[in-house]
């Protein structure tokens, strides 16, 4: 209704909704797109008039991060989760990343806040982990973990460079996000304004996305896209793949409690910091 209000209303172009659900909705109106629209979300399904999609979807980030181990010459993964359903959904999408390149799935640990369940975790070659969790999670497992493991996980786990101590937890761990929030030179990034204050991470990256959501309802308004488009965003590198905007983020590596850019990095070598007391089932 609100966008059917907007479009009688003389609107040119559209942006949002931002809910999956409210993607859906939108997609279901087969007939009724009738000027560019922007999905903030990313839903399945046939076209519908003028649609696009673009998100921040997680279920992408886990798949790139089965990408950049899989890049590493690793071939065989242990997969940390939760029951929260953030987490099922980043371990899906990664395991089968995982597997369609030809990997397998060595184990996969529910994690409950017992570290028990990692004693029996030892330093495996060719082994990856995954951390399917948020940034609290991450920060109760990965000192129980073997330092030689490559660990990679999602954005989830980034809250920002502010707090150095609490980061030291997460050292040696190979993620992967927004050049909004890793790469201050990027040329994009510089163009724009940062909001004062400054925001909190997540909302950083809707910041991020409103940018990049910006510059691309001007080009279908434009008539600039194509399957042949590529753009340098904020958020990511951007391409079309049908009607969906796949957004690439850029690889980062935790040192010394800091999250740098890191590009295609080598093989993990030991990090330096001491190992919590071996646990017992």
């Amino acid at each position: 209704a609100l966008y059917r209000q907007a479009i009688a209303g003389g609107a040119r172009a559209v942006v949002g909704p931002l809910t999956r659900n409210g993607a859906s909705a939108l997609a279901a109106e087969q007939e009724g797109i009738t000027v560019p629209t922007l999905a903030l979300n990313v839903v399945e399904g046939p076209p519908a008039g003028q649609l696009y999609f673009f998100g921040m979807a997680v279920e992408a980030e886990a798949r790139q991060a089965a990408q950049l181990a899989k890049r590493q010459g690793l071939h065989q993964a242990i997969v940390i989760a939760t029951r929260a359903q953030l987490a099922q959904r980043l371990q899906f999408a990664f395991e089968e990343e995982w597997q369609r390149s030809g990997g397998a799935i060595l184990e996969e640990i529910e994690f409950d806040n017992d570290p028990a369940v990692f004693a029996d975790i030892a330093d495996r070659p060719d082994t990856a982990v995954f951390l399917a969790t948020d940034a609290e999670k991450a920060h109760l497992i990965r000192p129980y973990l073997p330092n030689k493991l490559p660990i990679y996980a999602t954005s989830q786990i980034f809250t920002g460079n502010g707090n150095t101590l609490t980061n030291y937890d997460l050292n040696g761990i190979r993620f992967v996000d927004m050049p909004w929030l890793l790469q201050a030179d990027h040329p994009a990034v510089m163009i724009y304004p940062r909001s004062i204050p400054p925001l909190s991470a997540d909302h950083e990256r809707l910041y991020a996305l409103g940018i990049d959501a910006f510059r691309l309802i001007q080009l279908l308004l434009d008539n600039k896209v194509d399957d042949a488009l590529s753009l340098d965003g904020v958020s990511g590198r951007i391409e079309l793949e049908g009607r969906i905007f796949q957004r690439m983020a850029v690889p980062a590596l935790f040192t010394q409690g800091q999250a740098q850019l890191r590009n295609a990095p080598p093989a993990p070598a030991p990090q330096v910091f001491p190992e919590r007391p071996a646990v017992k089932p």
